[in-house]
């Protein structure tokens, strides 16, 4: 383990403009997946030998795509087939498993010095976040712009599993529940009315293909604001920042959701019988 170095600290937000991903069916949640996958490392991080993971991880996805395409046939399914294709898929995530260095992203910043690792998604963005001594400030800036420059999606359906479950743990909650209802009344058509973690049927369908094609579309420099506060001078900070953030290609930001919520023109009412303890909110 590294020692921690004793300097000053500053802290990070880097914000992803990611509240209109919900406005497409199929993919609820697929923001908030997409935060857990950038701790996941990179083409350099995370993995014993990327050269062999990178077709072993081809296969996951190859063997996934044919398996969820037998899944949701309408008509003529094989179910015989559909276990046969699972058990590939799983077999091909457990080849990809081996190449896998688990965590390695957060050991890096923890024998670092960093603390206060996380993330959060919201209706309106993904914000990843932590605290680094002064003196390693290019190696965040590194860090940092590697994950989303070359953001490999290993173990992303081992993961899709750790979303559904948080979705499960809400759902065992009656305010979550409560919740849940109640945005879906509040909204009938604007994405505000889905839930950031997305619906279940969702979680149990959206693939690494999507995932891929949302970061392409949203973590974009256009779409994105990184922030940085602390022991820091701006005039020394902003080279590193250039250095390694202008490696993000350009792209175009992506468009403005075009829903727009109706006017309300009935009641609407939500009533949730559950045995809880009173629970005021602003909502």
């Amino acid at each position: 383990m590294v020692e921690r170095p004793e300097a000053p600290v500053f802290s990070f937000f880097t914000h992803v403009d990611v509240g209109s991903d919900r406005e497409y069916p199929g993919i609820t949640g697929l923001a908030h997946m997409f935060e857990h996958m950038a701790f996941k490392g990179t083409d350099q991080i995370g993995t014993t030998e990327y050269a062999k993971e990178k077709p072993a991880l081809d296969k996951v996805e190859q063997a996934y795509q044919a398996y969820l395409r037998e899944r949701e046939k309408p008509v003529g399914g094989d179910e015989k087939k559909v276990a046969e294709l699972q058990a590939a898929w799983q077999q091909a995530m457990k080849e990809a498993q081996k190449y896998v260095k688990e965590n390695q992203f957060g050991q890096i910043v923890e024998e670092n010095g960093g603390v206060g690792l996380n993330a959060f998604t919201s209706n309106e963005e993904t914000a990843y976040h932590y605290s680094f001594p002064s003196n390693r400030v290019e190696l965040w800036a590194y860090l940092e712009s590697d994950r989303f420059l070359h953001p490999v999606f290993r173990e992303f359906y081992k993961e899709r599993d750790v979303v559904h479950e948080e979705r499960r743990l809400g759902e065992s909650q009656p305010t979550g529940r409560l919740f849940e209802q109640f945005a879906a009344a509040a909204f009938i058509a604007h994405p505000y009315g889905k839930p950031v973690v997305g619906w279940p049927s969702d979680l149990e369908s959206f693939s690494e293909t999507d995932a891929e094609n949302f970061y392409k579309k949203y973590y974009v420099p256009a779409n994105m604001v990184v922030t940085v506060v602390g022991d820091v001078k701006a005039n020394e900070v902003m080279p590193i920042m250039e250095k390694y953030f202008g490696r993000l290609p350009a792209k175009a930001k992506p468009e403005p959701l075009r829903t727009v919520e109706p006017p309300q023109i009935a009641d609407r009412e939500v009533i949730l019988h559950e045995t809880s303890q009173p629970w005021p909110s602003r909502t």
